[in-house]
């Protein structure tokens, strides 16, 4: 695992954490005015903005259930049935029903926030869920929620056409607890856009692949 080089924030990730990311989101969503702008494609990812906000939902839905296993973490995700809208769409578990209009679509983040939400407030911190890149406790799978809400956001506001940027203490525990291979000395904001792949940063070469390192410390 790379050496550290953020320095560290305050305090751990928490359950606060992703509800506020959640409700940064969902207000921001709620706050677009055109329904039809939903099909343009969010950011520089090839899904749309209403695909990529049901991956969203679908990050803090899977989150959540991989906590909710008392067995050990599993050498997999908890089977659920995946499918994708269209080819080469995003494949989820969660989908928002079209006829529900924007409003359904927040209401399924913000629903799929709430349980993951719960889960890292009542699990035990020495359980460990399923992730491709390491088993993880709450206090992970709650950075990894928060993470997802504030970049897949930023992709779905650049489609939109609305500003965002979110509170550089919340940027900053989430790169101490899943970045530690993040240079220091840059804003948070800017370096967890760098870290994900869509952004730059004085003197580093934009990343054409990335990770994060969700293992509990010793």
């Amino acid at each position: 695992m790379p050496h550290r080089t953020t320095a560290p924030a305050p305090g751990p990730v928490t359950a606060e954490d992703v509800d506020h990311a959640v409700r940064l989101c969902t207000d921001l969503l709620r706050s677009a005015a055109d329904d039809a702008a939903w099909e343009r494609p969010a950011g520089t990812l090839t899904w749309d903005c209403r695909e990529t906000v049901e991956h969203l939902a679908d990050d803090l839905f899977a989150y959540a259930a991989q906590l909710g296993l008392r067995t050990g973490p599993p050498d997999r995700e908890v089977p659920f049935r995946y499918g994708a809208r269209r080819p080469g769409g995003p494949a989820s578990t969660v989908f928002a029903d079209p006829k529900a209009g924007r409003e359904g679509l927040v209401q399924v983040v913000e629903s799929c926030g709430a349980l993951l939400v719960a889960m890292v407030r009542t699990t035990p911190p020495d359980v460990r869920g399923h992730h491709v890149f390491g088993a993880s406790d709450p206090e992970g799978f709650a950075a990894m929620g928060v993470v997802e809400t504030l970049v897949h956001t930023h992709d779905v506001a650049e489609g939109l056409g609305l500003e965002w940027e979110p509170p550089a203490e919340l940027c900053a525990r989430v790169l101490t607890r899943l970045f530690p291979d993040v240079p220091a000395g840059h804003g948070p904001w800017p370096a967890l856009l760098w870290a994900t792949g869509r952004g730059e940063l004085p003197g580093l070469p934009r990343r054409t692949a990335w990770r994060w390192y969700g293992e509990p410390g010793a």
